[in-house]
């Protein structure tokens, strides 16, 4: 009965999402208050049904109902308790009804905090994010029906994918989800000013806040992944360049030179047709995320395997949407002219720097990702673009942000004096050349990686923090007084130090495990003792135990440094429904270095193969992807966030009721 509850609900929510996609633009075009008024309650009552839709796919899940095919196909009532809820969204169709989950929690969130916007603005905002719903919920309930019953039920499931019987990997889509489906309202906000054509200090002020919320999540469900990828894959490594990795990294660089072009029209009223083009662009890379990871295109660990007619409903969806917001912006744009100028030194003159490295780079990772399937499409032959092409095409652009970062942040508006801005970066210069300096004499020369990663790192943290100190006249006045004004600085100047040193930690982390990752790979015979880069190890034994829902094959090595030991556990688990072996590292983690040990199969002369890493610093580019994630939540307590944004001069009384 609650199947049929959830079905007819979401039947339901695709019908109220018609109504909110419609009459409320007429309102606004019409200027009738009462049509416009329509968005709010269509809002609150699509997220509410959606919401009932997927408690119900809950329920199933959880009691282990299996005449319900989704979760005869992604379930067993062996599978432990986290797993069976996280189940509902390990799946194509279950994390298509997420998706519009979040759809409807953004929409409701506009409609129910609101009410600072203008009618006219958020009837249209509104129905835009309504006009995706349709689209998405058509896709939902005429191609991926998550609520089918089976005529026969099995007694027991299939199972879920063992690699995705994680915590990390549990998590990870919802947040990615949380920010894909996020920057829907950026576009939406996008696509309403180009109706209403007009773009200003009000409307960046608006948009920003739900831009960051999705840069925020976005943020972390990248990080989750990585970190899942490093941990349960075995292979050691934390980003492979994966087709399905780049497609949650190309929105997050749209996201990221978003939130930085709308500051610009925020401050000086300018950029604007840019800025509502990134928008756009944004959200039409979370749509191509969503068809190479549904349409069957890609082999990959991350991606659904899906029918192509499902990808090719997805391939309409992105080309209505991307096609008809471009085309549009084509005809709309000159709406948005500026006379607003600024010299070539100049805040504004350094986020436009910022805005086209970024916006390369997403390019660069997009060329990467669709050339393969471009050529395989036109030619038949099966090419791979793969770490080596975006280290090399992709590396550039971020060396040189890093590089402008902390000048960009420290120039004052409109129009600056290099000289006399660059004063409280000349000793972080200095400092920071000196410890990259200091890098290369300790490592006796070798690769320039980390003498260089170091130096950047410490030139972007340092400089956010001379930037701080330059604002606050720290040591030019009474330290009190250095105090007072730094509790005064708005939040978002503490969350861009916080973004800022967040990005300086990530480089810092992915040079230095980069330049000095240490590598072992050998067949280990019980007893014997190894040296690896200081490093001792000893095979005690390996043991056979039993899972909840797996057979589990443990080592047990000894790790010694010289000053202490202990234990590792590395795994090897098969999973018994779905017979399929997956790879359990030992990781012993510390903020210097991370010992990582792999279980591989036993070998014909007895012993087994063992892989071993050790990684410096390697866990500074998840902290540091979390400082950022924290500097993104900061902002977002800005009270120029939390209060109403300047309201734009218009006559009160213009929305009238419909005849």
């Amino acid at each position: 009965m609650f199947v049929e509850l959830g079905q007819y609900a979401l039947i339901l929510a695709f019908m109220f999402a018609i109504v909110q996609a419609i009459i409320p633009m007429i309102g606004a075009q019409k200027g009738w208050a009462n049509w416009m008024a329509i968005a709010v309650p269509t809002a609150q009552i699509q997220l509410i049904l959606i919401l009932g839709s997927f408690a119900a796919l809950t329920y199933a899940f959880v009691v282990s109902d299996f005449s319900v095919q989704l979760v005869a196909n992604n379930s067993h009532s062996d599978k432990p308790m986290l797993y069976k809820v996280t189940g509902v969204w390990a799946n194509h169709e279950g994390s298509m009804l997420l998706w519009n989950l979040i759809l409807a929690i953004f929409g409701a969130a506009v409609a129910t905090f609101g009410n600072n916007l203008p009618p006219e603005l958020r009837a249209r905002v509104l129905s835009v994010q309504a006009m995706i719903g349709v689209a998405f919920l058509a896709f939902l309930i005429f191609t991926s029906n998550p609520f089918l019953r089976l005529d026969v039920p099995p007694i027991n499931g299939s199972g879920l994918n063992p690699l995705l019987q994680d915590p990390g990997l549990a998590f990870h889509p919802p947040f990615l989800y949380l920010g894909y489906v996020g920057l829907s309202m950026a576009f939406s906000f996008a696509i309403a000013a180009l109706i209403e054509g007009k773009v200003d200090a009000a409307w960046a002020r608006w948009v920003r806040p739900w831009t960051l919320a999705a840069w925020v999540f976005l943020t972390i469900g990248i990080a989750l992944g990585s970190w899942w990828a490093y941990y349960e894959l075995g292979w050691g490594g934390y980003w492979f360049w994966d087709p399905v990795e780049n497609s949650s990294f190309m929105p997050w660089l749209a996201a990221t030179a978003l939130l930085h072009s709308a500051i610009v029209v925020e401050k000086r009223d300018t950029l604007k047709a840019w800025t509502v083009l990134l928008a756009i662009i944004g959200f039409s890379f979370s749509l191509i995320g969503t068809f190479l990871v549904r349409s069957g295109v890609l082999t990959s660990v991350h991606a659904f395997a899906t029918d192509p007619a499902r990808g090719a409903f997805v391939l309409v969806i992105l080309a209505v949407f991307t096609g008809g917001a471009l085309t549009l912006y084509t005809f709309r744009a000159g709406t948005l002219k500026t006379h607003s100028v600024f010299a070539t030194f100049s805040r504004e003159s350094g986020l436009v720097l910022n805005n086209l490295l970024l916006s390369v780079a997403a390019a660069v990772v997009l060329i990467g990702t669709l050339w393969p399937l471009v050529i395989e499409f036109t030619t038949g032959e099966k090419i791979s673009v793969g770490a080596p092409f975006f280290d090399m095409a992709f590396t550039p652009f971020m060396v040189i942000l890093a590089m402008a970062l902390p000048i960009g942040a420290i120039l004052p508006w409109k129009r600056a004096k290099l000289g006399k801005s660059m004063k409280p970066l000349w000793g972080v210069m200095a400092l920071s050349v000196a410890l990259g300096a200091s890098v290369w004499v300790f490592q006796t020369g070798g690769r320039m990686l980390a003498p260089i990663g170091l130096t950047l790192a410490a030139w972007i943290i340092l400089g956010a923090v001379a930037d701080f100190a330059s604002r606050s006249r720290f040591g030019k006045i009474p330290f009190k007084d250095s105090l007072r004004r730094l509790r005064n600085l708005p939040r978002s100047d503490w969350g861009k130090v916080l973004a800022h040193s967040g990005l300086g930690m990530v480089i810092f982390g992915i040079s230095a495990v980069t330049a000095w990752e240490t590598e072992d790979i050998r067949t280990t015979q019980f007893g014997e003792r190894y040296e690896m880069s200081g490093y001792y190890f000893t095979l005690n034994k390996v043991e056979n135990l039993e899972g909840p829902n797996y057979d589990i094959v443990r080592a047990e090595i000894l790790v010694e440094d010289g000053r202490k030991s202990w234990l590792m556990y590395p795994e090897k688990r098969n999973f018994l429904v779905q017979r399929m072996p997956t790879t359990e590292a030992a990781i012993d983690i510390s903020l210097t270095r991370d010992v990582y040990i792999a279980l591989g199969d036993p070998q014909e002369g007895g012993g087994y193969a063992v892989r071993i890493y050790i990684k410096p610093f390697v866990d500074w580019i998840w902290i540091g992807a979390l400082v950022m994630a924290l500097g993104g939540f900061t902002s977002l307590f800005d009270r120029r966030y939390r209060v109403a944004a300047p309201s734009r001069k218009r006559v009160i009384p213009s929305a009238t009721p419909a005849e």
